[in-house]
């Protein structure tokens, strides 16, 4: 059950909500309004009036509730009504009139419009016009001419609707934290309906919006490529001329007037108001030193590799300010993998964008490598030409948001744990489009059985309780190639093989062979170690201590490394 709070102030504010609560509504879908319950229980009804022009009692119905806002004459408060939708998931079961009445009242108690038992509280209606929902309408001035306590009541009616929910047997909708981004009115729905879009201009905007952030490195880089997404930018300056804030508007989008349709950053999201948006700059932005060379898609696939270990160390700021990080990687996939997989990504990235926001503060420091990753990978997404970029970041992404699934659940954030839960869907059906043909490609230059028994023997070797496993995946073919690619660059198989072990056990891998394929390819591109090198390393392998069986069988598997649990 989803109630949600709208203001309305202007001199005919009260006779205006009655004329479109009892009107057949913007596309027809008002049946039969008529009234379930009121302040006093014998308001007059514009729906229930057979032998009375509606209209006539639509103006005495808005009279009587205006009638304590006109006893204050200029003293009267900005916003003069109160309303509140309140709405049952489909899947509910249809409530009668008696208990939307119920429903009613226990909301406008709860918000303070209209305590039980409170006979000067403020006047009110609740009118029904379809099963599933029913409008509730207060002028917010209570009889004896004070001003109601409604402090926090958003808040305080999504609670009470929980308690509804569990009292009539409704679907349980998850509490949140007061930290989700701002929902398309019901306006917006019905206009992007009526020309066909799938997404409001409030929607598409935050999208764009986002991106934008992920992918600047600077305020003016932000809304150079607001502009280049096809974002209309006002900004919003003092007398300085400094820049205060900014409003966007989507080109072609426009009002009643044909202007356009301008929505604040705070508006689209609590995050993306200026001074967030700047204080993220600020977090993450360049450091003076030179970042050091390297494939792009590369580092941020071992960035998002290492999420798992942040959010298992217990250190909430950095695990939040990896969960920022996280949604840039997810907005920024979409525009880089295949069409087929397009649509899927870009849901995956809408829903977990509630993921990224707690009350928790983000360090977002702790994802600096990251962030500037994928700013590389946005000025340059061709560095990934045969498709194996993408590929590899959405294997890591998947496991961290499923990470990010498990901590949102620790801490009992239950609208963000089942925003994850709905993005780590997404990503699944968009996994196959995005890594098949890479690994297909892969598997037709895969080596001859001798070469591929070889490696099969290390992985033996290596990791016995994963080997058989590995060697029967589809991918294993794969694997084989990019093993065989890393050798034919001057690395040693079993070395490259332990060292993408070591980056990270395969114990939550859901296809260990596809994991390893993806880390190895990584490494193999790298230079390969020279002779000196190599011998350094076999050195210091022969020198490792021995971890006591005691020990080892004290530390759990995914903590050990690959070569103590090597054979004895």
């Amino acid at each position: 059950m989803i109630p949600k709070i709208i203001l309305g102030k202007g001199p005919h504010a009260t006779r205006r909500t009655i004329g479109y609560l009892f009107g057949k509504g913007r596309a027809n879908e008002h049946i039969d309004p008529h009234l379930v319950a009121s302040w006093n229980d014998f308001a007059p009804d514009p729906g229930r009036s057979p032998h009375r022009n509606p209209k006539d009692v639509a103006d005495q119905l808005a009279a009587q509730l205006d009638q304590p806002v006109k006893m204050l004459g200029d003293k009267a408060p900005k916003h003069t009504v109160w309303h509140c939708p309140v709405r049952a998931a489909p899947e509910d079961p249809i409530l009668t009139d008696e208990q939307w009445a119920d429903v009613a009242r226990r909301i406008v108690a709860a918000a303070g419009i209209a305590p039980d038992g409170d006979e000067e509280a403020c006047r009110w209606v609740a009118v029904r016009h379809a099963d599933d929902h029913i409008h509730i309408a207060a002028t917010l001035v209570r009889q004896d001419g004070r001003r109601p306590s409604r402090g926090y009541d958003q808040r305080a009616v999504q609670k009470e609707a929980r308690k509804i929910e569990a009292d009539y047997g409704l679907r349980r909708l998850n509490p949140g934290d007061g930290t989700a981004a701002k929902r398309p009115t019901s306006k917006e729905h019905f206009k992007a309906k009526r020309q066909g879009q799938d997404a409001t201009a409030r929607e598409v905007l935050r999208l764009r919006v986002r991106r934008a952030v992920a992918a600047a490195s600077s305020e003016a880089e932000f809304f150079s490529l607001l502009d280049g997404m096809g974002v209309t930018v006002r900004p919003r300056t003092g007398p300085s001329g400094d820049i205060l804030g900014y409003s966007v508007a989507l080109p072609g989008d426009v009002n009643k007037d044909s202007e356009p349709v301008w929505f604040s950053g705070s508006a689209l999201a609590g995050d993306l108001s200026l001074p967030k948006i700047r204080q993220r700059l600020a977090d993450t932005g360049p450091e003076p030193i030179a970042v050091r060379p390297g494939n792009p898609w590369h580092q941020a696939t071992a960035a998002t590799e290492r999420m798992p270990g942040h959010l298992t160390r217990g250190d909430d700021h950095v695990a939040q300010g990896q969960l920022v990080a996280l949604g840039a990687v997810l907005d920024l996939l979409p525009v880089t993998a295949p069409s087929t997989a397009r649509a899927e990504l870009q849901q995956a990235a809408a829903a977990f964008e509630r993921a990224t926001r707690s009350r928790i503060t983000a360090d977002r420091d702790s994802a600096r490598v990251l962030r500037r990753s994928v700013q590389a990978i946005w000025r340059h997404p061709d560095t990934a030409g045969d498709g194996s970029g993408p590929a590899m970041l959405l294997d890591a992404a998947l496991t961290a948001v499923a990470f990010a699934m498990h901590w949102h659940r620790t801490h009992q954030h239950a609208q963000q744990e089942a925003a994850a839960q709905q993005a780590l869907v997404h990503l699944q059906a968009a996994y196959g489009p995005v890594a098949e043909p890479v690994l297909g490609n892969l598997t037709r230059r895969a080596p001859g059985q001798q070469t591929k028994h070889r490696y099969a023997h290390h992985l033996q070797q290596a990791v016995p309780e994963h080997a058989e496993r590995i060697v029967e995946d589809r991918a294993w073919d794969a694997l084989a190639t990019v093993l065989a690619e890393a050798e034919a660059r001057g690395h040693d198989a079993a070395t490259v093989l332990d060292q993408a072990l070591s980056q990270r056990s395969l114990d939550d891998a859901r296809h260990p062979a596809r994991a390893l394929t993806w880390r190895i390819q990584r490494l193999g591109q790298r230079h390969a170690p020279g002779p000196r090198a190599q011998a350094a390393m076999a050195r210091s392998t022969a020198l490792q201590p021995t971890v006591p069986a005691s020990t080892a069988a004290a530390v759990p598997s995914s903590q050990q490394s690959p070569a103590r649990r090597r054979r004895p």
